[in-house]
Order: structure tokens, then C-alpha cells, then sequence
């Protein structure tokens, strides 16, 4: 199977496994919406952004290791999985005495009555993408995908059961993570015979040393990312300001404004997964400028028309996933969505030139450009939110991974040169503002208009992705 058809192929596989399984976690949005308060759900979703933070240290980048050696063909697979689960159980361990030192911490203080349920969802956690990445790694993507979907019914299954019926609220929440993480693990520890991969004998400490090697620079890289994210929210929790009302209540409505622009990143997910495989495989071809090229060309027409077609709908969806019937705060949630489909859109590119640096073994300009745009984000959260609240960070966030795209983009060339269109991208990201702007400001007749300037992007676009899509497919 030739790369273009690996990756069409492995493009098709993930849609069927993803689409289905994000759509019911969106979905779970309004399961949220109407059975837990604002307050609550701020400490839900402090939760959910504090593992995405401290994750990546205590796993040591696991999700950006194991897939890169997995797929390599000069590493033993299973001296590659043991050594990678060994590293990951030692890592848990530190975790687990760790995490309530943690709670000492004010800004932090949210750990306070959850922090044994926290360190089992983190280690089921990463246990699960222990398995989902090495299962990757043999390129099993249907049993890959499977697992997506079994594992999201049963993650819908019991957050139907523990919150609305049982009332558990944010530890309904994370239970039902920690029982359907659990349930996954076995079902791919059983299905992928991942038993048959263990063993003291593989244990590989000159590869762990390697692989720490790699990893090192990606750990600040992801923990940068996450503190990008939870520092816009521990800005909204801890800040005070004159104009706006903050707290955990803002930190739940900035938190579900944060799920619509998750319809965004769905498209992006189901192609990254592939992607991530065929830039890692074909990294050393001698067509890789134009491969890389191509496919990228692609990616950006088709991520700016998706995020053109949910700015025309955004308030309905938004509606329709939030509900407001018990909450009425949570009614304003459309108002901060606008920016933030802006700032995913370029947050999927940051991640596409991620997965360059990580084929080409380049992972400290992964770092540097991640410590730029943290540099950014920080001090623009705390100007912001006092002056425009959660809107500031939804602002603060959009720059601070703009800038990293652009550093990246330039970087990254220098490694790969393929052809960018920087003009096309900048009018591209013009006219999506322009759209947000007139949502906000709510402009009479605003369908209309983001129907007309949503035209106006397909124009752009549709050539780009139609030419490189029907290349891929006469190679396939």
C-alpha cells in the first residue's frame, strides 16, 4: 500500500471510529449543562485541564515516545511496550505521592475532596493510552477505532448513570472516566494479546535512555500547551474585576464555550491521527517536501471551510448542546465561542507542524516555539480578563497560538520546504474574525451575513482542497 492510499485509507478507518464517539461526548455537554451547577462544572473542567497539565510529566510524553519507536522498524515492539509500561508505572507512582502535596497550593485548591478519585483517573489515564498508542504504533487502526467507540458508549453509559440518576455530580463525572478507561484497557490488552509484549526480559534500559532522550524537550512542550489552557482559567477563577463577574461559575461557562470549537477540532482529529503515522513513516522519502505539502494544502482549506460552516451556525449548536433550563449563566456561552473557533483552527495547524518536528527528531523546536506562545498567553490573560473577562482569555488564547503558527510555520519550512500561501491564510483568518466580530456585536441579519463570507471562504478554498484530494486519490 503506497503512502497516499495508507493515508486515505487510515483517514477513513479513524472517521468511522471518531466521528460517532466525539459526537456523543459533545453531546454529553448538555448532560452536564443541566444537572450540574456552574460552580461545579468550573471544578469539573479544572480538573480535566489539571490532568492535561500534569500528565505529560508524570508519563514523561508517552503519547509522543511510544508512537514515534513504535513505528519504527529498527526498535523491538516489545522491548518498545514493556519498557514504555515500566516507565509509566514509575511514573504513576511518583504521581500518586505527588498529587496531594499539590493541594496546598491555593490556586490548586479545587484537588481538596477529589484527590483520590484524581490520581486513579490519571492513572487509568495513561494507562489507556499506553495501550491505544502502542496498538497505533502496530498500525491495528480498526482495532484502534473499535476501541474509540466501545470506550465512548461506556463513558456515555455511566455518566447517565452517576450523574442525572445517581446525583454524583463532578465524582459521577470522574468515575465514569475511570470505569470506562478500565474497561478499554482490557478490552485491548485481551484483543491486541498485548500480554504476548511483556516481559522482564524486554525491558530495555538503554532504549528507556533514549526514549527519555527524545521525550525531554517534549515534556515542557506539552506541559506548556496545558498551562496555556489551565491558565486561562485559573486567571478567570483567582481574578478580580470591575466589569465582569469571575469565579468558578466563569469558569464553567468559559469551559463549555471551549466545547463548540471541539466540533473543529473533530475534523482535525480524524485526519491528525493519520497523519501523525504517514509524516513519522514517509519522514525519510524522497518525495517528503511534496507529500508534506500536499497534504498540509489540504488540511488548511479544509479546517478554515469547517470552521466557516460552524460560524454560520454557531448559536443554534451552541443551544442545542448547552442547555440553560436550570442555569441560566449558562445561556451567555455563545457570546465567547467565536474567538475560540479561531484559535482552534490554529491550534490544529501548531499541531500538524508538532508532528513534522516529531518525524524529522526535531523535538526542541517543538519547545521553544510552545515557550513562546506560553510567554504570550500568560501576561495576556492578565491584562485581559480584568478589561474584557472571559472574552479576554478567549482572546489571549488565539494570539498566543497565532503566534506560535507563525514561528512554526517558518521553522518548520526550514526543516521541510513546501509551499505556504501566507497572504491566502491571513485573509482566510480575516474574514473568519470578521464573522465572530459581527456575532458578537450581534448585528442584525447576522445569518446572512455569515453565510455570505462563509461563501466567500469556500471560494478560496475549495480549489486547494478538491486538487490535492483528487491527487491522493488517483495515487491511491
Amino acid at each position: 500500500m503506497n503512502k497516499y492510499k495508507k493515508l486515505v485509507f487510515n483517514t477513513g478507518i479513524f472517521a468511522i471510529g471518531t466521528f460517532g464517539s466525539k459526537i456523543l461526548i459533545i453531546l454529553l455537554t448538555r448532560l452536564y449543562t443541566k444537572n450540574i451547577d456552574p460552580d461545579n462544572n468550573g471544578i469539573k473542567e479544572l480538573l480535566e485541564t489539571t490532568l492535561l497539565m500534569l500528565q505529560p510529566v508524570f508519563t514523561f510524553a508517552l503519547q509522543e515516545y511510544l508512537i514515534r519507536f513504535g513505528l519504527d522498524k529498527d526498535y523491538d515492539k516489545r522491548e518498545v511496550f514493556t519498557t514504555s509500561g515500566v516507565i509509566t508505572l514509575g511514573g504513576m507512582l511518583l504521581m500518586a505521592v505527588v498529587v496531594p502535596l499539590l493541594r496546598g497550593i491555593p490556586a490548586l485548591d479545587f484537588l481538596k475532596g477529589y484527590t483520590i478519585l484524581f490520581i486513579l483517573y490519571m492513572t487509568m489515564s495513561s494507562l489507556r493510552m499506553l495501550c491505544q498508542n502502542f496498538v497505533r504504533s502496530r498500525d491495528m487502526v480498526k482495532l484502534f477505532s473499535i476501541d474509540g467507540i466501545l470506550a465512548t458508549l461506556t463513558f456515555f453509559i455511566f455518566n447517565v448513570l452517576f450523574i442525572p440518576y445517581m446525583h454524583m455530580g463532578v465524582k459521577g463525572f470522574l468515575l465514569a472516566v475511570i470505569l470506562s478507561d478500565s474497561c478499554s484497557v482490557v478490552f485491548l490488552f485481551i484483543s491486541a494479546k498485548l500480554k504476548d509484549f511483556i516481559g522482564t526480559e524486554y525491558f530495555n534500559k538503554a532504549l528507556g535512555a533514549e526514549m527519555m532522550r527524545f521525550a525531554a524537550p517534549l515534556i515542557p512542550t506539552i506541559v506548556m500547551w496545558a498551562v496555556t489552557s489551565i491558565s486561562d482559567r485559573l486567571f478567570i477563577k483567582q481574578m478580580h474585576s470591575d466589569y465582569h463577574e469571575l469565579g468558578k461559575g466563569a469558569v464553567s461557562i468559559y469551559g463549555f464555550a471551549n466545547k463548540i470549537p471541539n466540533l473543529i477540532s473533530l475534523v482535525s482529529t480524524i485526519f491528525f491521527q493519520a497523519w501523525s503515522m504517514s509524516a513519522i513513516t514517509e519522514s525519510n522519502s524522497a518525495d517528503r517536501n511534496k507529500f508534506y505539502g500536499k497534504v498540509y494544502n489540504a488540511y488548511e482549506a479544509m479546517m478554515f471551510m469547517a470552521a466557516a460552516g460552524l460560524l454560520v451556525i454557531v448559536k443554534p449548536v451552541t443551544s442545542f448542546l448547552v442547555s440553560d433550563e436550570n442555569y441560566k449563566a449558562y445561556s451567555d456561552v455563545y457570546i465567547y465561542t467565536p474567538i475560540l473557533i479561531v484559535a482552534v483552527v490554529f491550534m490544529c495547524f501548531n499541531q500538524f507542524f508538532g508532528s513534522i518536528y516529531s518525524a524529522i527528531k526535531r523535538p526542541q523546536n517543538s519547545f521553544w516555539t510552545a515557550f513562546v506562545a506560553c510567554g504570550v498567553n500568560i501576561p495576556m490573560n492578565f491584562f485581559l480578563i480584568p478589561v474584557w473577562g472571559i472574552q479576554g482569555a478567549a482572546v489571549a488564547t488565539l494570539l498566543s497560538y497565532l503566534i506560535c503558527f507563525w514561528a512554526r510555520i517558518i521553522d518548520a519550512r526550514y526543516y521541510v520546504p513546501f509551499h505556504f500561501d501566507g497572504v491566502k491564510n491571513l485573509l482566510n483568518m480575516t474574514i473568519l474574525l470578521a464573522m465572530g466580530g459581527l456575532m458578537i456585536a450581534g448585528v442584525k441579519y447576522y445569518p446572512l451575513w455569515a453565510l455570505i463570507l462563509a461563501s466567500v471562504i469556500a471560494v478560496l478554498n475549495y480549489k486547494a482542497l478538491l486538487v490535492t484530494v483528487n491527487k491522493l486519490l488517483k495515487k491511491s
